[in-house]
C-alpha cells in the first residue's frame, strides 16, 4: 500500500496543528512520526486511518497502484493507540471471535496460535474488564499486528508496557514487518527503532 499526502493540513479553531505535509509513504517500508507531545503525530495518524477530517490538502491511497476511495481505506489498516477502546463485556475468547469476522488474521493463524504468541493463554475465559492495564495493551498490539491488513497504524504502541511488554513488541513487530507499510507516531526511540524512515511532523508546523 501506498499513502501520498499533497499539502495536507489540519486546524481545531483557529489555530494550524501543521500545514503544507506534502509526503509519500511507500509500500514495504516503515516509518516513524516524531515530534513532542502535542505536536500532531497522533492527530495525523487518525487523518491517516480516517478517524479524523484534514482541513485542507489531499490523501491518496493506493493498493498495488489501483486508487482506493477513502471511504474504504478501513479495510485496509489496523490502527492501535492508547485512546481506542477495547469490549470490556467480552471474554478474551469472544473478542477474538469479533474482531476475526472484520478483519482475518495473517498468515492463516489461528485465535488459539494468536492468544499463545499474545501470551494470554491464561486469561482466554477472562474478561477484558479485569484485564491489567499491560494485557490490554499486548492485546490491541497482537490484533492490529497479526491482523491480514497492508497498513499497520501504531500510536505510542507501548504505552503501559514493562520491560518484557517492549520487548514483545519488538520481536513481533520485527516478524510482521514483510508486505505491508507502517507508520509509527512516537517520540521514545524502543518503538520505532526498527523504521526506515523520520518524519518530524514539526516541521510542518506553521510559523508564528
Amino acid at each position: 500500500m501506498r499513502i501520498n499526502l499533497h499539502k495536507l493540513g489540519k486546524r481545531y479553531n483557529y489555530e494550524w496543528i501543521f500545514r503544507n505535509l506534502t509526503y509519500t509513504f511507500e509500500a514495504d517500508s516503515s516509518y516513524a512520526i516524531l515530534g513532542h507531545n502535542g505536536s500532531g503525530k497522533s492527530t495525523l495518524l487518525t487523518i491517516i486511518s480516517g478517524h479524523n477530517l484534514y482541513s485542507e490538502g489531499t490523501i491518496e491511497y493506493l493498493q498495488q497502484d489501483k486508487p482506493i476511495a477513502p471511504e474504504a481505506a478501513y479495510r485496509y489498516l489496523s490502527l492501535t493507540a492508547p485512546y481506542l477502546e477495547l469490549v470490556e463485556e467480552f471474554t478474551l475468547q469472544e473478542m477474538l471471535a469479533f474482531h476475526t469476522r472484520f478483519k482475518p488474521l495473517r498468515g492463516q493463524l489461528t485465535q488459539e496460535q494468536l492468544t499463545e504468541r499474545m501470551g494470554l493463554v491464561k486469561a482466554r475465559h477472562k474478561f477484558v474488564k479485569d484485564f491489567s492495564s499491560g494485557m490490554k495493551q499486548r492485546l490491541k498490539l497482537g490484533l492490529a499486528i497479526y491482523s491480514e491488513s497492508p497498513l499497520l497504524l501504531l500510536d505510542e504502541p507501548t504505552t503501559n508496557l514493562d520491560q518484557e511488554g517492549i520487548a514483545w513488541y519488538q520481536e513481533h513487530i520485527a516478524q510482521n514487518k514483510k508486505n505491508r507499510l507502517i507508520i509509527v507516531g512516537s517520540n521514545i526511540e524502543h518503538e520505532y527503532s526498527f523504521c526506515d524512515h523520520r518524519l518530524h511532523i514539526t516541521d510542518f508546523h506553521p510559523r508564528k
